[in-house]
């Protein structure tokens, strides 16, 4: 689950901020299996998409997190679930997307890390309201 300044969020809806004030990010994984699961690393990548298969990445002068984008998840017991919170401050207007990725991050493995990605959240910041 993903909550944008309290809306809970998906690949259909649009959240709308102003520009200077603090947005809140709530991210809730819940362990679905009969198996606890992790460790974990969630990053969270803000872009903008130029809608020509381009994605801007470079965005340290008009987003920046209140805090860190990447959150350690130790272990998931099944049933159970992990919240983390965060905010990101817009500088300046614009169109905006979040992708959410959890990287498993577990070396005892043969196997490559695999990445699990929620679908990107859109978030449009505004000019503040006088």
């Amino acid at each position: 689950d993903i909550l944008v300044d309290g809306k809970v969020c998906d690949c259909d809806i649009v959240v709308t901020c102003q520009v200077g004030d603090p947005v809140p990010l709530q991210v809730k994984l819940t362990n679905w299996s009969k198996h606890s699961v992790g460790p974990f690393a969630l990053t969270m990548m803000p872009y903008q998409d130029y809608q020509n298969g381009v994605h801007n990445y470079d965005l340290q002068d008009a987003i920046t997190f209140v805090g860190s984008n990447t959150f350690y998840i130790d272990t998931v017991k099944p049933t159970k679930n992990s919240v983390y919170f965060g905010s990101l401050l817009f500088l300046y207007t614009g169109d905006f997307y979040l992708n959410i990725k959890f990287h498993e991050d577990n070396c005892s493995r043969d196997l490559p890390l695999s990445w699990l990605c929620l679908p990107s959240v859109h978030i449009r910041a505004t000019e503040p309201v006088a």
